[in-house]
């Protein structure tokens, strides 16, 4: 069956040789093109010291700590990352955090501090690192600048509230708080020990652990506890009394505020989230001093999450002050947009809150080649929202339509593609984890590994880990053992490795990653001579003039023929089979064929068969 039959779409796009491409590349600063990054929720990921399991207030249940994995025990199971074929991790946020249910790490109470929930007495984060680096991983630390915990910033803000073991309402306690919301595991149930906090408040952290009182508020005067209590009093802020150099103060983000970008950008996500004056200097360098501890223990880079609720400008001045101490540290940014990603160019979204505007410097929304790079490489949420439509479907139908609109970054290979993030799966609606046959799982990680960008994978996507279920916690019921974030760890354990590491899909992560190893240009070449097919795609990746130069064809569902014309001349080999063949200079057309799932990745001059056939790469 021709590859011709079946071509219903030519797409040029930014699939074509540019003058720019021919120039030697500069590349930017903390360049990432050559990794493969495995995104790990720490506290989920593998248990090695239950002496620092911690439950969370929220959503308790029995034998399942919220905080169950640690440093340790992502440590111990690096080796299995390596195997796999990855060369970084991206951990969620080691700093310690506070909140009701703060596992993810997303809500920083102490930036300067690692989370001793994820610490053990002979294992810390300066040794993950270490491990890190000496097994030859790259360590990326997602990083939280928008917003702080409701509990302030220990040893620089106190965010005034009553503590907690004082507390009498309508929400009760569970095992194993019993009678109060205080840290279980203190002595006397405080969980905050902000040394900026006023006397009456730090005094009540060396007694009365059960909180039996009498605590009268200064604020309200009322006497705790109390059946009649104020409990905006104990969970919520009161935002005129915060300070300007540290806070915004413009009220809490409401439904339907999320395509305006100064709500957005200057409210409060939500009671647990107090928004940062990110543009006052006194937050950046704030920042510039807690990063520039991270890089001195040895991180490799930052992912900036929840980027699309600080201004970019703010951002790009936080990166420049990190990069003076480090230039060639690396940052991505997670701009979560609303609708299909490319602002205003296609639609009603603000180009201000879109991925494309962080990577760039340019003061127009509607220019966005007027100016240069910013220095921050983005995660490609226009290619992830796509495969609702096309590949959670399998097929490729569409993916050319995302490609088109390469020029909006500075640099489209910067770009850091994945199937699944912490919160989001690939279906419609984006609430759960993968749901579909695994060969359509296999066919988007055949052209995320073969697409401009850097791919990522989120632990446990490797084996359909919580296939289809949840990836947040809905219901007040909801438990987090029956979500995405569920704990990975039984799955890593000696007795299960075995039947892990066979998984059909981590054996094809792993030969993929072998591949894109060892032809650079998968990783750096640009992006040319693009079909579309019913059920597949082609495309060139070209590197450097030819100095590495790959065909690549991509199936869904059924074999196909393909037929890749304009390609340079030369003896080809395929790294999937090791087949070859000679493209003469009068024809200047490759044709071969793609078994049902799998992929053609012809190398000019390539090395051969890279890796061993699997159930979708044959």
């Amino acid at each position: 069956m021709s590859g011709k039959t079946y071509r219903i779409l030519l797409l040029c796009l930014a699939w074509c040789v540019t003058a720019a491409a021919q120039e030697p590349e500069m590349p930017m600063p903390g360049d990432f093109r050559d990794e493969r990054i495995y995104s790990v929720i720490t506290s989920r990921f593998f248990d090695a010291d239950e002496e620092n399991n911690y439950y969370n207030y929220e959503r308790i249940e029995k034998g399942d700590p919220h905080y169950r994995g640690d440093f340790k025990g992502l440590a111990q199971k690096l080796n299995y990352i390596k195997n796999l074929g990855f060369t970084a991790i991206c951990i969620t946020p080691p700093v310690e955090n506070r909140g009701g249910l703060d596992f993810m790490g997303f809500n920083a109470y102490d930036w300067e501090t690692f989370e001793p929930r994820l610490s053990s007495r002979d294992f810390t984060y300066a040794d993950l690192l270490k491990s890190a680096h000496s097994n030859g991983l790259k360590v990326i630390q997602t990083l939280v600048v928008n917003h702080c915990s409701n509990f302030g910033i220990r040893n620089h803000y106190f965010i005034p509230r009553l503590p907690l073991k004082f507390y009498r309402g309508t929400l009760k306690p569970a095992w194993p708080y019993v009678f109060n919301f205080g840290d279980y595991k203190h002595k006397f149930r405080m969980n905050n020990d902000n040394p900026c906090a006023p006397e009456w408040f730090k005094d009540f952290r060396y007694r009365d652990p059960w909180g039996a009182g009498p605590l009268k508020d200064p604020v309200t005067g009322a006497t705790f506890p109390a059946d009649d209590l104020h409990p905006e009093r104990f969970f919520s802020t009161n935002e005129s009394d915060l300070q300007p150099d540290w806070f915004h103060r413009e009220g809490w983000l409401a439904a339907g505020e999320d395509l305006v970008v100064t709500r957005v950008q200057r409210a409060h996500l939500d009671a647990n989230s107090i928004d940062l004056a990110t543009d006052n200097w006194h937050i950046k360098r704030f920042f510039a001093k807690v990063v520039k501890k991270y890089m001195d223990l040895g991180v490799d880079g930052v992912r900036i999450q929840y980027a699309r609720n600080s201004d970019r400008r703010d951002l790009v001045h936080m990166v420049e002050l990190w990069r003076q101490h480090k230039p060639e540290f690396y940052v991505f940014a997670d701009v979560a947009p609303v609708l299909d990603g490319f602002g205003k160019l296609t639609g009603e979204e603000p180009s201000e809150l879109v991925p494309w505007w962080y990577t760039r410097n340019t003061p127009s929304p509607f220019e966005p080649d007027l100016a240069g790079s910013s220095g921050i490489a983005v995660m490609d949420y226009p290619l992830f929202k796509s495969f609702a439509s096309n590949l959670s479907m399998g097929h490729f139908s569409g993916i050319g339509n995302i490609i088109k609109n390469d020029w909006l970054y500075a640099d489209p290979n910067q770009l850091v593609n994945f199937f699944h993030n912490y919160d989001v799966g690939p279906e419609n609606g984006n609430l759960t984890r993968f749901s579909g046959e695994t060969w359509k799982a296999a066919c988007a990680y055949n052209l995320m590994w073969t697409l401009r960008g850097v791919p990522m994978l989120l632990m446990g996507e490797e084996i359909e880990f919580m296939k289809g279920m949840p990836q947040v916690c809905v219901l007040p019921t909801d438990l987090v053992s029956q979500t995405g974030k569920a704990y990975f760890g039984d799955n890593l354990t000696d007795t299960a490795m075995n039947q892990t590491t066979a998984h059909a899909l981590a054996q094809h992560v792993k030969r993929l990653n072998q591949i894109r190893a060892a032809v650079p240009a998968l990783s750096r070449g640009s992006l040319e001579n693009g079909n579309e097919f019913v059920s597949g795609i082609s495309f060139v990746r070209n590197y450097n003039n030819a100095e590495s130069y790959a065909v690549i064809g991509l199936t869904a569902f059924i074999d196909q023929d393909i037929s890749v014309s304009r390609v340079l001349p030369g003896n080809y080999i395929d790294a999937v089979t090791g087949e070859s063949q000679q493209v003469a200079t009068d024809s200047r057309t490759l044709n071969f064929s793609v078994k049902a799932n799998s992929a053609g990745i012809w190398v000019l001059a390539g090395p051969g068969k890279i890796g061993a056939d699997g159930e979708f790469l044959r």
